[in-house]
């Protein structure tokens, strides 16, 4: 099965318009989970930041990265308005190693199922390398039992196991859903697109 993976000018003319996961405040999924997340926080693939902003806004000290200007610009341009410090970078998420920084979490919301296959092993390298040992990443990528294909590739629970499979820990896989901006409510499930959401320890090597 030939899968579909997005490019650069995927999402460069999603950010041109509206993108669809764009939506006016953070995700519902990391809302109800908020009291769990601790200490210092990187979102990695932030957008315009709504997420970052969120978490920022409940006190933790927060870093937002996005491959793209754009977004980024607006995400600064959002925090300056609100008056919420985050530090909002244009990075490459396959480059998380460069980051002279570890976090206590990281976030991911909507960027693990954008990889390829070989992009995806490089990407959790670059996590395990920013995360601190026993740190938990909180993860929201599309669900396998989202029908069509429209949108991103679908993540397998078999999938996350795979991806996961060495010197981390999967906590648990909840079902949960995107929410999307009205304009792409009826492409997708009733309520927004099925997703995993997924908590992740990191094992410090050698335990």
């Amino acid at each position: 099965m030939m899968i579909n993976i997005p490019d650069r000018s995927t999402f460069e003319n999603a950010y041109a318009d509206k993108a669809p996961w764009d939506i006016a405040g953070p995700q519902p999924a990391y809302v109800a989970i908020a009291g769990q997340i601790t200490g210092s926080i990187l979102d990695a693939g932030c957008g315009t930041g709504e997420n970052a902003l969120f978490f920022a806004n409940g006190g933790h000290k927060v870093t937002g990265i996005d491959y793209l200007e754009e977004p980024i610009r607006r995400a600064k341009q959002k925090a300056a308005e609100r008056r919420v410090p985050v530090n909002f970078l244009v990075m490459d998420a396959l480059a998380l190693a460069t980051l002279p920084e570890t976090f206590d979490s990281v976030i991911d919301s909507g960027l693990f199922h954008v990889f390829s296959d070989e992009d995806r092993k490089k990407y959790v390298a670059g996590l395990a390398s920013v995360l601190k040992p026993s740190g938990r990443l909180y993860l929201m990528c599309f669900s396998d039992e989202e029908p069509g294909v429209v949108g991103p590739r679908r993540i397998s629970k078999a999938d996350l196991q795979a991806a996961f499979r060495d010197h981390w820990q999967i906590e648990s896989v909840q079902p949960t859903h995107f929410e999307v901006i009205p304009a792409f409510s009826h492409v997708f499930t009733a309520g927004g697109p099925k997703a995993w959401f997924v908590i992740v320890k990191r094992i410090e090597l050698g335990l």
